[in-house]
């Protein structure tokens, strides 16, 4: 894990193993194909994408897997898709290094946290 504060996602990766640099950048590239229009920044030391203004989804590198923050979580739509990982209640989930990234449920994540701040926005 990084023990410096980044000043952008770029910096962020560098800080890695160069194996997990190719994870984080893969990881990187799905959320940025799946919502081309998001800002990249960091925010908590993180990556994070922001959508009109609203953070969409953060990720970060640890020792052993690749944290995806904030996910559904208690949804019977993800239920089967997340029963293969470590999650918690908080809305995270890990991806662990040693296996392939699900770069479907990445993009199935990311639309679903889309839709989540459309629906705030109309509110």
């Amino acid at each position: 894990m990084v023990k410096f504060k980044p000043k952008n996602i770029d910096e962020y990766i560098s800080g890695f193993p160069q194996d997990t640099q190719s994870i984080l950048e893969q990881v990187r590239k799905t959320i940025k194909a799946t919502v081309p229009q998001s800002e990249e920044t960091i925010s908590y030391g993180m990556p994070t994408f922001k959508l009109n203004g609203h953070y969409l989804i953060y990720f970060a590198g640890y020792k052993k897997h690749i944290g995806l923050y904030p996910v559904p979580s208690n949804n019977k739509l993800f239920e089967k898709d997340f029963s293969a990982y470590k999650t918690s209640g908080r809305g995270t989930i890990q991806f662990p290094l040693d296996k392939p990234i699900p770069t479907t449920l990445i993009k199935k994540i990311v639309k679903f946290r889309i839709t989540e701040i459309r629906q705030k926005q109309k509110n």
